[in-house]
C-alpha cells in the first residue's frame, strides 16, 4: 500500500517535500495524492504550504 511506503518513509527520514517523497519511492504524482489524502484524512500526517510545494511531515 503506498500510504504505508509513504507513512515508513518519513518515519526513518523525517519531513519532506511532495517532490522528494515522489522521487523517493518512485511513484506517480497520483499515487502519491491518494496516498496522502488517505493519510491526511487519519491524521496521520501534516501538511504545511511552501512557496511552490507542500512538506509533509508524521502528526503529532
Amino acid at each position: 500500500m503506498t500510504a504505508g511506503l509513504v507513512w515508513n518513509y518519513l518515519n526513518t527520514n523525517g519531513p519532506a517535500t511532495t517532490l522528494k517523497l515522489k522521487s523517493a519511492l518512485g511513484i506517480s504524482n497520483s499515487q502519491l495524492h491518494l496516498a496522502l489524502g488517505w493519510l491526511a484524512r487519519e491524521n496521520k500526517i501534516e501538511i504545511t504550504q511552501l512557496k511552490h510545494t507542500c512538506r509533509i511531515s508524521l502528526g503529532q
